[in-house]
């Protein structure tokens, strides 16, 4: 008989180390349960040997413990951050995770060009350009920008196409634009514009305005009305900005406002982020294996993998104090490489910040209870629908979408009680090269083959949750008999499939589901399961034609490259290892297309002029 997790506890404590350090707890199958911090390895972990003093969540990982792994750090502070490391990269089970945890947008103008831009960015930064943000949202930034480009007229070309232009575009007609490719403004004048942009975004609106405003008054004193005018829609497009800011902190440093709220055993935890004293947006998210912990612990936890990838500002303001908050104020400087500070505002402006943010959690959890509870209802109807034995957790949907078989790209769209699991989502271009055009069949036998070959390998006991409960095929008898026959050839049962079988004419509200063993039948127009697997086919289709021009489209755009005399093979491939992609150097200029190694000014001429032959 196996040893207790308590037992093992017990027998491992002789061999830790006193230090400070970071541990994982292990099952049976060496998968992790748990990670954890402790000043000393020693004494956090023997106290999981007396289970009855943690959660009930963690006397469930506690019974499970078979094997315990520590890794020893030099301070309390380090072991901190490769917690929150490891816990961002393993996902233990048991810990309160951050699920959705995407990337923000930021600003960024380009410095490192002779004539700078506005554009929205993404992903790593450098010491060449300067960014603005983190905005809550693409929203959020694609209205600054748009609004930015009103009162600055910066320029949002690429540079391929910047330095292919002679003439000035339509935005330098309707004053989006200043026209720096055609000459319109001088480089003095057009930095001096970006200088603006810049004290706008660094928290200097006030001034930029009342400079504005002064030249409008200017302008109007020497009767020059036509450059009044002009002041005045900068100004209003500024005012845009400012009227948008539902709550502001003037003279705040830049600042990240978390509040957490609890009720129903979920919690939800917004963030605000404000920088320059302006609002730059809010998030909100729903930590998992957050159930039963009080509203300090769960805050600990996100403030540890929510700054495990992204820069914390100076100042973090929290809806409640903490423990250990100097830790974690020393941790989160060592990351950011400055001092960062965390704080508690009891009264004043800042609280009214806080209460601000707890509202919006209050409402946007209450929303999410509502969603999952509807959600929940549905997939009990699915279940029943259906005859599965139990609720469907994980439902996958595929498409496949080609033109004549071109392009060919099979798509799996996933969901589950939260909804639309995006991050689960998977294309397959199709790589069989002897499938007839257009077969639909030999298509999905081939993403099914593909996808559960791969499950087999990665999750063979079907305890990982990454198994489908429920499949869904956009087609009928055909598809499915296609899709049933993939999985019998790899071995796999106990995978419900369901063909969607679009009605006559193609008519949504009359589509037929197609099981095997069973007739044929439909829904009732009106049936919520019946709208609700309609969006489901709906967005996996969207999913596979989305991916299905994305490819289609890079593939007339190299093949572009192969009807052009004198690429060869090498050339092509160091065409597209310089730009990325056939679009990226149909987009680019005569002066970047001799950057590339083999590419002369006469070849180079040939490639744009391909690309470009209106002249």
């Amino acid at each position: 008989m196996s040893e207790s997790g308590p037992a093992i506890v017990e027998a491992a404590l002789p061999t830790l180390p006193q230090g400070a350090g970071v541990y994982r707890m292990l099952d049976g199958k060496g998968a992790v349960l748990y990670v954890g911090k402790a000043k000393s390895l020693r004494k956090r972990v023997a106290a999981y040997a007396k289970p009855d003093r943690f959660p009930v969540r963690l006397q469930r990982m506690i019974a499970r413990i078979a094997a315990i792994e520590v890794v020893v750090t030099r301070t309390e502070a380090e072991a901190l951050l490769l917690e929150s490391n490891l816990v961002k990269e393993l996902r233990p089970h048991f810990n309160i995770l951050l699920k959705d945890d995407k990337s923000f947008p930021y600003i960024r103008i380009t410095d490192d060009h002779a004539w700078p831009r506005l554009v929205k960015h993404r992903g790593a930064r450098d010491s060449k350009n300067t960014y603005f943000g983190p905005f809550a949202s693409a929203l959020a930034v694609n209205q600054t920008l748009d609004v930015l480009i009103r009162a600055f007229l910066l320029r949002t070309c690429s540079d391929a196409v910047f330095a292919s232009r002679t003439r000035p575009c339509l935005l330098f007609q309707i004053k989006r634009c200043s026209g720096p490719c055609a000459g319109k403004i001088a480089p003095e004048a057009y930095r001096a514009l970006v200088e603006e942009a810049r004290a706008f975004l660094t928290g200097k609106s006030q001034d930029v305005s009342k400079a504005l405003a002064a030249r409008m008054d200017e302008a109007a004193q020497v009767q020059d009305y036509e450059k009044a005018a002009f002041y005045r829609d900068r100004i209003r497009a500024l005012a845009r900005i400012q009227a948008r800011q539902d709550i502001s902190l003037p003279g705040l440093p830049d600042a990240d406002v978390i509040a957490i709220h609890q009720a129903s055993g979920r919690a939800c935890v917004q963030v605000f982020f404000f920088r320059a004293g302006q609002n730059f947006g809010n998030r909100a998210y729903f930590p998992a294996q957050a159930e039963g912990e009080e509203a300090p612990v769960v805050l600990s936890a996100f403030l540890g993998q929510f700054y495990a990838t992204k820069p914390p500002p100076g100042l973090i303001l929290l809806s409640h104090e903490i423990a250990e908050a100097s830790l974690i104020e020393k941790a989160l400087s060592l990351r950011a490489g400055h001092k960062v500070a965390l704080a508690i505002p009891k009264r004043g402006p800042r609280r009214a910040v806080i209460e601000h943010a707890l509202v919006n959690g209050r409402e946007a959890l209450a929303r999410r209870l509502a969603e999952n509870a509807q959600q929940r209802d549905l997939l009990d109807k699915l279940g029943e629908l259906f005859g599965l034995e139990t609720v469907p957790e994980r439902i996958e949907v595929y498409d496949n979408s080609h033109v004549m078989g071109a392009s060919a790209v099979g798509a799996m769209i996933v969901a589950g009680p939260e909804g639309l699991r995006k991050s689960d989502y998977r294309k397959f271009n199709i790589r069989t090269t002897d499938i007839a055009p257009g077969d639909d069949y030999a298509m999905m036998r081939e993403v099914l083959t593909r996808r559960f070959l791969r499950l087999q390998k990665e999750d063979p006991e079907r305890d990982k949750g990454h198994w489908p409960d429920l499949v869904l095929i956009d087609g009928g008898k055909g598809h499915l008999a296609a899709a049933q026959g993939a999985l019998n050839e790899l071995g796999v049962a106990e995978v419900t499939l369901v063909a969607i079988a679009k009605g006559p004419d193609r008519n949504a509200g009359k589509e037929t589901f197609v099981l095997a063993g069973r007739e044929p039948f439909a829904l009732p127009a009106r049936d919520p399961a019946l709208y609700f697997l309609q969006r489901l086919r709906d967005e996996a289709h969207r999913f596979a034609i989305g991916s299905h021009r994305v490819r289609r489209s890079n593939a007339l755009l190299t093949s572009g490259l192969d009807e052009i005399e004198g690429i060869g093979a090498g050339r092509k491939k160091a065409l597209l290892h310089r730009f990325g992609s056939g679009g990226a150097v149909a987009e680019a200029g005569l002066d970047e297309l001799q950057t590339v190694t083999g590419v002369s000014r006469a070849l180079a001429k040939k490639i744009y002029d391909h690309f470009h032959p209106e002249g």
